[in-house]
């Protein structure tokens, strides 16, 4: 099957299985999870954390000019609040990495398995030699390259081009480069998820980037609403459910992509392997006279 039309395939067939029962529940443990760690969290740290970064905009050489910025155009009131949306612009990648981590992590082993009780995909053999602690340290380094290239591109997201441009291109290459891995650890040995990784690697950016796109509904909604801003508990909670969905249809259709491109590459293999013809020797012993 091609490149392109498995892509197609596989989104038709992710988008009727993200409403099964199943899905919406492997959703909504993630987010319910990684919700109340980050409700806690931000609940201790949230006047500690303003008040040291309120300090650090006023003092600090590169962002002290936001203030007086803000006074020349005659934005004053709007100080009060610089503190808070930095906060928040701080905390939503760290919240939306650490969801889809955890889902990497803990969720995509369980729709491989129920992709796999599909009748398209009997017959594919487990070979893969990736464990657990190999998709977790995996997973945490991928996390961490995302992390440290959001914190270097984060004060240009504030450019209106750049800010529908980086965090779906950001969202897309962790999103590729997590759920290709777990998707595969199972069922693919290290050569044949390169093989593929290498021979699929531009539909693949394109389903990590497109699923970015999706993922960054809620940050643009997070990064230029006001309301989003003064009822940020609440409202982060309700897009965190988005964010876990949204991962939850990237790792279906990831799963559904992967698994036809494996059967299809082990049915090459099966194709071009030599043939062997035996031939047939009559052992009857031979009659003397």
């Amino acid at each position: 099957m091609q490149g392109v039309q498995n892509v197609f395939r596989s989104l038709g067939l992710a988008m009727v299985g993200t409403m099964h029962p199943r899905m919406l529940w492997l959703s909504f443990r993630p987010f319910l999870i990684v919700s109340i760690f980050w409700g806690i969290l931000i609940w201790l740290i949230w006047s500690p954390a303003l008040d040291h970064l309120r300090i650090f905009l006023t003092t600090s050489i590169f962002t002290s000019w936001i203030q007086t910025v803000l006074s020349w155009v005659g934005l004053d009131e709007a100080r009060a609040w610089i503190a808070p949306l930095f906060l928040v612009m701080l905390l939503i990648p760290l919240i939306a990495i650490s969801l889809l981590v955890f889902i990497a992590f803990s969720t995509v082993p369980a729709i491989v398995n129920s992709v796999m009780r599909q009748g398209a995909y009997h017959g594919i053999e487990a070979v893969g030699g990736s464990g657990l602690i190999g998709s977790f340290f995996y997973t945490i380094w991928s996390a961490l390259i995302c992390l440290a290239l959001i914190m270097l591109t984060l004060p240009v997201w504030w450019i209106p081009p750049l800010v529908a441009i980086l965090p779906p291109l950001l969202w897309g290459w962790l999103t590729m480069r997590l759920m290709s891995y777990d998707v595969l650890a199972k069922h693919a040995s290290s050569a044949e998820r390169d093989l593929l990784l290498e021979r699929y690697r531009w539909e693949l950016l394109g389903m990590g980037v497109a699923a970015g796109m999706l993922g960054a509904v809620p940050t643009f909604f997070w990064a230029t609403s006001a309301l989003a801003l003064v009822l940020f508990p609440f409202v982060s909670f309700v897009a965190l459910w988005i964010y876990s969905i949204i991962f939850v249809f990237a790792a279906l259709w990831f799963a559904h992509f992967l698994l036809s491109a494996l059967k299809e590459l082990r049915a090459e293999g099966l194709a071009k392997a030599p043939q062997i013809h035996h031939e047939v020797v009559d052992m009857e012993p031979v009659q003397h006279d």
